[in-house]
Formats: structure tokens, sequence, C-alpha cells
């Protein structure tokens, strides 16, 4: 009997000690663990008090444009959400200085926040998605009109990225508010063609037959008066282009 309770005792301190191990080997592996959950977006918001990598790459780009002024140091301070505030605020975001999905869209990290799929590589730097997000936009606006006139409305929301007047990034500009009417009645979500893909890989490689206009209307639909004051540039189909 007191051979079994030794054999048994033994027993029980050794399942001790094996847990403990694992214990202890899960705490350790857990920070790794969580940098790389870190990665995709259900982890990754960022706010203040955040730090690594993804800070530095979106203090990088805010510097870039002119919203941020501080140092790049991977360290989400008060600055750091000013310029995040400020961003947001430019691109008709939810002002809360938080970096969550539709701020990472809007810095063209959609990469960086694992939502991709790994598309990337598109025309001139551009993303897949890029890409497939501007022929959307081509087709919901200018689907009835000729390829120049697609290509045209294309090279008018790349037009709006190069300009200090707007958003930096395709989503941003694509879905500044009350910007497209394609966004507001929901004709962005359409799938576009392969007519309109063609169209927007073409603007993206640089052909731009507006010569560099930021603004198009219909004169049959629309209904702003400020869009008659600005200067027109050339009409191709329905749409006048103006700067």
């Amino acid at each position: 009997m007191n051979k079994i309770l030794r054999v048994s005792a033994l027993t029980l301190a050794l399942m001790a000690v094996l847990a403990a191990a694992v214990f202890f080997a899960v705490q350790a592996a857990r920070p790794h663990a969580e940098v790389a959950y870190g990665q995709g977006i259900e982890a990754a918001a960022l706010k203040q008090g955040s730090r690594g990598e993804d800070v530095r790459t979106v203090q990088q780009k805010l510097k870039r444009w002119g919203y941020y002024s501080g140092s790049v140091d991977g360290i989400y301070g008060s600055a750091t959400k000013k310029a995040v505030e400020y961003f947001q605020r430019k691109n008709g975001l939810t002002v809360d200085g938080i970096v969550g999905q539709k701020t990472y869209a809007a810095l063209g990290m959609m990469e960086q926040a694992g939502q991709s799929g790994g598309q990337s590589g598109g025309s001139n730097g551009y993303t897949n998605s890029d890409t497939y997000l501007l022929a959307r936009c081509i087709y919901a606006e200018a689907r009835g009109e000729s390829y120049t006139g697609q290509v045209a409305v294309g090279a008018v929301v790349l037009n709006r990225v190069e300009s200090a007047q707007f958003p930096n990034t395709i989503a941003g500009v694509i879905y500044q508010k009350n910007a497209f009417t394609a966004v507001n009645d929901g004709q962005i979500n359409l799938t576009p063609d392969q007519t309109a893909i063609n169209a927007a890989k073409d603007a993206m490689n640089g052909w731009d037959p507006t010569g560099g206009c930021l603004y198009y209307y219909n004169p049959a639909k629309a209904t702003s008066e400020w869009i008659f004051s600005r200067e027109t540039v050339v009409t191709i189909g329905k749409h006048v282009f103006a700067i």
C-alpha cells in the first residue's frame, strides 16, 4: 500500500511540474503571438499608447502628406493622434483619432492590416485592390461613356490623389463625403466589367485625357451652381472636365 501511495504521489508531482512548464512556455510565447495577431485588422486598431511598425508607417505617411510634424518613432502619442484626427477630418471619416479599418483603407494600408488577401503589385505601385476600387468607380460613374471617357474619370480620381486639396489615397478620394454620386446612391458596389478595369489600369499607367482636371460633371444632371463656375478644359462624351 505504501509503495502504491509513493508512486501516486510521484505521478502527481510530475504532472504538476509538467503543467507549470507548459504554463510558462505559453506565457513566454504570448507576446510574439500578440504581435503576429496584431498584423490583422481585428487587433491592429491603433490608438494613443500603441507602439510598433504599423504606428511608424502611419507616422511616415502622415508626415509625408503634411499632416504630422513629429518624430517617426513608432509611438502613438498625442501628436500622432491629432495628426490622425486631422487626416480623418479631411477624408470625411469619423474623427476619433483611432486608426481602424476605414482609416487604414484611406491611408492605403489595407495590406498591412491583412485585408488585401495578398493582392498587391498593381499598375505603377498601386495595389490590385486600388485598381479594382478605381474600376468600380469608373463603372459606376461612366459605364455609358466611351473608353476615353472612362479613362478620363479614372484620371480625375488619380489627379485628386496627387492634389493637396484632396485626400491622399484612391479610397480616400472616392469615399470623401459627397464627392461622387455613385457612392451616395450605392452604385459604387456594382461589379465592374473588363472595360472599366482596363480603363483603370490605363489611367494608373499615366493616360490622362483631361490634361490634369480635378472635376467632371454632366451638365444635363448637375445641380450644383458651384461646379458650373469651374474652368472647363475639355468635354468628353456627356462629361465636362474642369479645374
